[in-house]
């Protein structure tokens, strides 16, 4: 099986801008192949903190560009370097939410169980939805909520189960990529980001946001209770680009403009998925 994943791209009004495009990585369940930039020049560009590497596109002209990606299915595995600690704004947990995650870890009866424990506490703090204020907007560590229920999206729901996992010192991984809902056909309109952990060397998937939108509460590890297909592009938090002076970036995952200062820019984006049988 093949899945192919093209992101179009309009052309910015500034015509001398540059485009950063994470370069896909692999899964248990799939292994990026190829990648292609049609419409522009390419080179490689690497993030410091995690060893990743990302395009940077210089367009040809005034026309859209076409960002192809090519994965086989199966796959390695999630790249070590997504499981490793890297403290920053994104990921340093709040000293009451790290004692929060340690006493909730603790009154399990094993790792698995804490963990399962720390994804449903992390579930019970939110709402789905896109705030424009997110919860950890202007702070240097994540906040720890205490009760009620907080707005978040995939990302806010993640970083704080991200900085729980964490702090009561379980292996966690923040993955970021494209997830195509069974009813639009081959269709996304941005990206999406999971949770991996692993533990006594069984890795396992998370995704709480796509719960919420089904309704339920109750978190089961797995991808999609929520019909449909995904590929991942990036992972981590807080990534940095020296050569670009971008630093500690919240994320990777849809293709942004470089800005003259280092800051990112959304990009007018269609996104298109295809799977081939090679059977």
């Amino acid at each position: 099986m093949l899945t192919r994943v093209t992101v179009t791209v309009a052309p910015h009004d500034n015509n001398a801008l540059k485009l950063l495009v994470p370069t896909g990585v692999p899964t248990p369940h799939q292994v990026p192949v190829s990648f292609d930039v049609r419409g522009g020049a390419m080179s490689l560009t690497g993030e410091s903190t995690t060893g990743q590497m990302a395009a940077l596109v210089v367009p040809d002209g005034r026309e859209p560009l076409e960002i192809a990606y090519l994965y086989r299915e199966g796959g390695p595995g999630y790249p070590d370097a997504a499981f490793a600690p890297r403290e920053n704004r994104f990921t340093r947990a709040a000293q009451d939410l790290v004692y929060d995650a340690i006493n909730i870890a603790d009154a399990q009866s094993g790792g698995h169980a804490a963990i399962q424990a720390l994804v449903n506490a992390a579930a019970e703090k939110f709402r789905y939805a896109h705030p424009e204020v997110k919860f950890n907007d202007g702070s240097e560590e994540v906040p720890y909520l205490s009760c009620g229920l907080t707005e978040g999206s995939c990302v806010d729901i993640n970083t704080y189960l991200i900085a729980s996992l964490r702090a009561a010192g379980f292996e966690a991984g923040y993955i970021t990529g494209y997830f195509f809902p069974e009813e639009k056909n081959g269709c996304c309109e941005d990206m999406h980001c999971w949770v991996v952990t692993r533990h006594e060397g069984t890795v396992l998937e998370w995704d709480i946001a796509h719960h919420l939108k089904m309704g339920t509460r109750e978190i089961c590890c797995g991808l999609n209770p929520k019909p449909g297909s995904r590929v991942a592009v990036a992972h981590s938090m807080g990534l940095t680009f020296p050569k670009l002076d971008i630093a500690c970036e919240k994320l990777m995952a849809e293709p942004v403009w470089v800005l003259p200062d280092g800051k990112l820019e959304e990009a007018d984006l269609v996104i298109r998925q295809t799977v081939e049988d090679l059977t």
